[in-house]
């Protein structure tokens, strides 16, 4: 291979990664039509708001047992529209977890696929590599061990780059059923990576959740529901020792829910704005100098001062600085779009049932997304 192919290869083995636009298939879905897909066929979307009707009971009409469950008072219409207001409470946070699901998702696999674009063009870097060492090795220019070192490399190279390409899989299918639409694993995805990430302000952020966390909203609910009920009671004494002991119960799950909430969202931010700023730092810094420290390597080849592999290495060097970036770019997103999401969870899991003891979102036995 000559001197002029090498670095013709060279050039276009790291022409810098275009900026992802949306396709120009016609069959390109957007991120709108995804959460619109996730909010008609979500499965859980659908029990929640069955959830609701059954509350309601047939035709939107209160129904009241006529002989309540043993030790229960029976619930007046007030503590029954309690216990309405409830089951639509827990829908809010039904429908946050959907959304905020499909986002991460969404943004998930937009990453993926630059992280893949990255890792082809580095694995293809890597076995030109193998291939002029393998030469230079012919000639008596380069040892044993740098050639197996190189095809070693060559070899990791292409294992990350098969990984992406399953997780990009695992991801799309993730996405079909969040949307409940299978066609949506096999779709172009119209959007762009390079929005700008959401700029929180801690202070604010906190006390955002804490007043709009649909969560502990339904939690509160719940404490009022129990309350209609022990104001309401009789002078029975059953009736009196469940009613007060569902209102601590109510009242401790509040409480619980605030305390889990603040842990959450402390270590959610802390992870978000780890990442926010080292997005900042690998675009603004890192990046720019990995650029430039691998076009003085090269242009100081095509002067013939420096050797090809020192080339490689400010290569390399260069795309594996823009996988770091995608990294923390993903961890940004991610977090971004759980905080904005109120941290409720995960879009398939099962709604919680109003007025059921002890079924209020777990949030505090949730593990991040």
């Amino acid at each position: 291979m000559t001197r002029i192919a090498l670095l013709v290869a060279l050039v276009l083995a790291t022409a810098p990664a275009r900026a992802q636009t949306p396709s120009p298939a016609a069959n390109a879905i957007t991120l709108e039509q995804l959460e619109a897909l996730a909010l008609q066929n979500n499965s859980a979307s659908t029990a929640a708001a069955a959830g609701i009707l059954d509350r309601h009971g047939e035709h939107g009409f209160f129904v009241e047992p006529t002989i309540p469950p043993a030790g229960k008072p029976p619930l007046s219409g007030n503590a029954l529209q309690r216990t309405v207001d409830q089951a639509e409470a827990l829908r809010d946070p039904q429908r946050l977890r959907i959304l905020s699901s499909v986002r991460q998702a969404y943004y998930a696999v937009l990453l993926t696929e630059r992280r893949i674009e990255v890792e082809e063009r580095l694995a293809a870097l890597a076995s030109e590599a193998v291939g002029v060492t393998a030469q230079l090795f012919n000639v008596g220019a380069a040892d044993r061990p740098d050639y197996l070192e190189i095809e070693i490399e060559s070899r990791r190279l292409q294992l990350h780059l098969n990984r992406s390409r399953n997780e990009r899989f695992a991801l799309r299918a993730q996405l079909a059923a969040l949307t409940g639409t299978r066609e949506v694993a096999e779709r172009p995805l119209a959007g762009s990576i390079d929005a700008a990430i959401p700029n929180f302000e801690r202070a604010q952020l906190i006390r955002t959740l804490w007043e709009q966390n649909p969560e502990l909203g339904a939690a509160r609910a719940d404490l009022r529901r129990a309350r209609t009920v022990t104001t309401r009671v009789n002078r029975n004494a059953r009736a009196i020792a469940a009613a007060v002991a569902d209102e601590r119960r109510a009242r401790a799950e509040v409480t619980r829910l605030e305390l889990a909430l603040q842990s959450r969202a402390a270590s959610r931010f802390a992870d978000y704005l780890t990442a926010f700023r080292a997005v900042e730092a690998y675009r603004s810094e890192i990046l720019p100098r990995a650029e430039e420290a691998y076009r003085l390597c090269l242009s100081r080849y095509r002067e013939m001062a420096a050797a090809y592999p020192q080339v490689l290495v400010a290569q390399r060097t260069l795309f594996e600085m823009s996988i770091e970036y995608l990294e923390n770019l993903n961890e940004a997103w991610r977090a971004a779009l759980q905080l904005q999401g109120f941290l409720a969870g995960n879009g398939l899991d099962a709604p919680a049932v109003a007025g059921a003891q002890g079924k209020t979102p777990s949030m505090g036995r949730r593990r991040a997304q």
